[in-house]
């Protein structure tokens, strides 16, 4: 008798990156309409409403590919330590992100988080691809987009640095 069903992994790894997403989310919802909406932001960033669902498409197609590198390489094990362990060090420094910016209002100290989150998610996309192809290609729109929340987190701290901070 199988213990876990066969689709339980597949399952599993896809939405576990949504786990900081939600917990994240929390952050966001209270400090848009008080904190973010004060900030100057740059003209090509994107509305409010679309940051819910490319995080929701990017954490599935990234907890799926880590799923078809953890089948590929036959689960926990010596030859996965670096791969997934790239891709977990990836995932806290992304669900870091939030608390940071948003959390804690430090503007700089989140690019600081954005760029070494940009950077591991580079690696773990290295990593990925002489192992299962598909899975680094399922990375390529979270590197892009990491890109562009990296300019605009950097647009942002540059723009409202010197702004007083509401006591």
């Amino acid at each position: 008798m199988e213990v876990v069903p066969a689709w339980a992994p597949a399952v599993g790894f896809t939405l576990l990156p949504h786990a900081g997403g939600l917990l994240g989310g929390n952050i966001t919802k209270r400090e848009i309409p008080t904190w973010y909406q004060t900030l100057q932001k740059p003209s090509w960033c994107p509305p409010n409403w679309m940051f819910a669902p490319v995080w929701g498409t990017l954490y599935t197609s990234m907890g799926y590919g880590s799923y078809l590198v953890w089948k590929e390489l036959g689960g926990f094990n010596e030859k996965s330590v670096v791969p997934l362990g790239l891709y977990a060090g990836n995932l806290a420094l992304n669900w870091a992100w939030t608390p940071i910016f948003f959390g804690a209002h430090k503007m700089g100290w989140g690019l600081v988080t954005l760029l070494l989150t940009t950077g591991t998610a580079t690696a773990t996309t290295a990593s990925w691809y002489n192992i299962n192809k598909a899975a680094a290609y399922l990375m390529i729109p979270y590197l892009a987009w990491l890109s562009l929340a990296s300019a605009l987190n950097y647009r942002i701290w540059k723009d409202n640095r010197n702004k007083k901070r509401p006591e």
